[in-house]
């Protein structure tokens, strides 16, 4: 998941008013707060909460002794959300240009520079949406239920549980918990896809090994199968959109904008395909029906370097420590230079 945009710096006062109010929204945050052994001793936690919290302690202890994650304040407190914010705890705005898939970035201190912007408030969030698309972006809103402050928190209480996700099936729990504390080993400041495919990385390669600590295979039920059976399938989809209109993009047509519409179009008809045959792949298809540039942009952040990532785990033998050590020493180097 994203990062909290960075908070301190030089900045013109819109800037200076959006970090205030990401600060203030963390703080608040963190204010509704309470360490999990708290909730776990209060008879009022709702049994669920209790099972849930009791498992993510497992799968946090787990990430620090298996897979060499950080083992600090992160992820030991919890906080429930609002009703009306059950789902997400952060907006973001990611804009594309109308003819290309480089995401616009914006940068802050510390966190570099990221190719979407986050919000605490979704009003704020929609405003933003729509003033880029006024200015001919192509701009995709979305809600997402947990992001990471990189650490930097870990003095005030760390990164908490949130009710946003807490509830999630066990191996989405898991995945969510493996990819923000990865975000704490490893970050690049200028390279949201760098960030997000490691991290990416993580959260699939730790729950392969989660699950088998658990006796259990990597195909844990037949609707687990069936459920990244899809993920998979809509995932080369949208690579493939991506890798064609990339290609149109470079070439420049004059029918460009004719073949754009012509090419989503087609990722619309190949997941309504599927769906008739399999209505698991609903929400896929309602995806696809509003993507844009900035969709796949994000799609591509997320996936496009995961198999870089999980050969070079592999080629160091599957030992954690040194694959974190080693995606720490790319991090380092500018840009052109993270070769692997």
């Amino acid at each position: 998941m994203p990062a909290l945009s960075g908070l301190t710096g030089c900045a013109g006062m819109g800037e200076w008013a959006y970090r205030l109010r990401q600060f203030n929204g963390h703080a608040e945050l963190l204010n509704r707060a309470l360490p999990v052994d708290a909730w776990l001793a209060d008879p009022a936690t709702p049994e669920a909460t209790r099972q849930a919290l009791q498992l993510a302690l497992r799968l946090r202890a787990f990430a620090v002794r298996a897979l060499d994650l950080p083992d600090n304040a992160s992820y030991q407190r919890y906080a429930a959300l609002p009703v009306e914010a059950q789902g997400s705890v952060v907006w973001n705005v990611v804009a594309a240009p109308a003819h290309s898939l480089k995401p616009r970035t914006w940068c802050a201190p510390v966190m570099g520079c990221v190719a979407y912007r986050g919000h605490f408030e979704r009003a704020r969030a929609a405003a933003q949406a729509a003033d880029l698309r006024a200015e001919g972006w192509d701009v995709y809103l979305y809600g997402v239920p947990a992001y990471s402050t990189l650490g930097w928190s870990n003095a005030l209480g760390g990164d908490p549980l949130l009710s946003s996700f807490l509830h999630w099936r066990e191996d989405d729990l898991a995945r969510l918990l493996f990819h923000e504390l990865a975000h704490q080993r490893a970050y690049a400041p200028d390279d949201t896809g760098f960030n997000e495919s490691y991290a990416t990385a993580v959260e699939r390669l730790g729950v392969a090994a989660w699950q088998r600590a658990q006796g259990r295979s990597t195909e844990a039920t037949p609707e687990d199968v069936v459920r990244e059976q899809r993920r998979e399938r809509w995932r080369a989809l949208a690579l493939a959109a991506r890798s064609d209109l990339a290609a149109l993009y470079a070439l420049a047509p004059p029918d460009v904008a004719a073949r754009k519409q012509a090419r989503f179009r087609q990722l619309v008809d190949d997941l309504a395909v599927l769906t008739a045959d399999d209505p698991g792949y609903s929400g896929y298809l309602a995806w696809a029906r509003q993507a844009n540039n900035a969709h796949l942009a994000l799609v591509s952040a997320y996936q496009s370097q995961v198999p870089a990532f999980e050969a070079l785990f592999h080629r160091l033998g599957g030992q954690w420590s040194a694959f974190h050590a080693e995606v720490a020493r790319l991090a380092a180097l500018p840009p052109h230079q993270r070769s692997f």
